[in-house]
């Protein structure tokens, strides 16, 4: 959750490049330099666990599915598409209430020890074959 915080303000600094006419490419690489990572290490390890799990599979099948749209979205902005920063934010918005008060929670919530410890185990996998500082 903490990483959503710097994926907001990270948004935040794309909207003032996008109105100012300032640096949108670079600020678009900051974003997507948090954000894919992010991404991608949720798919990896808690949303992998959680998929294989009938009553999540679903849930998790939208929530990827948004992960591709943020990416197509921030690239399209990147290209100079800037039309779309406003489908972005809320799109990112509305991605990161449905995990930080819908899926983490349940996560909490349904999941036993042995699913973390699978969901470490592959996070920890992902974030060394990435390249990635470890999240322990």
């Amino acid at each position: 959750m903490e990483e959503h915080v710097e994926i907001i303000n990270a948004s935040g600094e794309l909207r003032r490049a996008v109105e100012s006419d300032g640096e949108v490419a670079a600020a678009a690489e900051r974003l997507g330099s948090l954000l894919h990572p992010h991404t991608a290490t949720e798919e990896a390890g808690l949303f992998s666990v959680m998929k294989g799990l009938d009553e999540y599979h679903d849930h998790i099948e939208t929530l990827c599915g948004e992960h591709r749209t943020l990416d197509d979205l921030l690239d399209a902005i990147a290209a100079g598409n800037h039309s779309l920063m406003d489908e972005f934010d809320v799109a990112l918005r509305e991605h990161i209430h449905k995990e930080d008060n819908g899926l983490f929670p349940a996560a909490a919530l349904g999941l036993d020890g042995d699913h973390w410890t699978r969901i470490d185990d592959l996070t920890h996998e992902h974030d060394h074959a990435a390249g990635n500082a470890h999240h322990h």
